[in-house]
C-alpha cells in the first residue's frame, strides 16, 4: 500500500524498520498529528517520532520533528523512506505485521 505522506504510512503501519533494524518500540505525538491533520501547521521543530531498537545489547533511539517526517522522501524501489535526522540520514520501513485469529481454537475441527 503506498501512502502519500510518511506520517500516514506510519499511522497505518503496525511494524518498522530503522536502517535495517527492526524496531521494538515506536511513537507519534498524537495530540501534534491530530493538530496536523485539523489542518494546523504545528510547529517544525516538535518532536514528532521516537524509534527505540536494540542492537545487539544496546539500546538505541531515534527522534526526529516533524519538518524531518514531513520532509520524507519515499523510494519506491526499496519501499523505503529517507528522512534526515540529528546524526544524519535514515532508512525508514513500514510492515504489516501478521496475527493469528485469537477466536480459532487448534482442538475445533475447521468448519468447510
Amino acid at each position: 500500500m503506498t501512502h502519500e505522506s510518511l506520517l500516514d504510512a506510519l499511522q497505518a503501519t503496525d511494524m518498522l524498520e530503522i536502517d535495517d533494524l527492526h524496531a521494538w518500540h515506536f511513537g507519534l505525538d498524537l495530540p501534534l498529528v491530530k493538530a496536523l491533520a485539523a489542518g494546523e501547521p504545528g510547529n517544525p521543530d516538535a518532536l514528532l517520532l521516537r524509534v527505540e531498537c536494540m542492537d545487539g545489547r544496546t539500546r538505541r533511539e531515534w527522534r526526529f520533528t516533524q519538518a524531518a517526517v514531513q520532509g520524507a522522501r519515499f523510494d519506491a524501489e526499496s519501499g523505503t523512506w529517507t528522512l534526515a535526522g540529528a546524526d544524519g540520514e535514515h532508512r525508514l520501513r513500514c510492515l504489516d505485521a501478521f496475527g493469528g485469529d485469537a477466536g480459532e481454537d487448534e482442538d475445533e475441527p475447521a468448519n468447510d
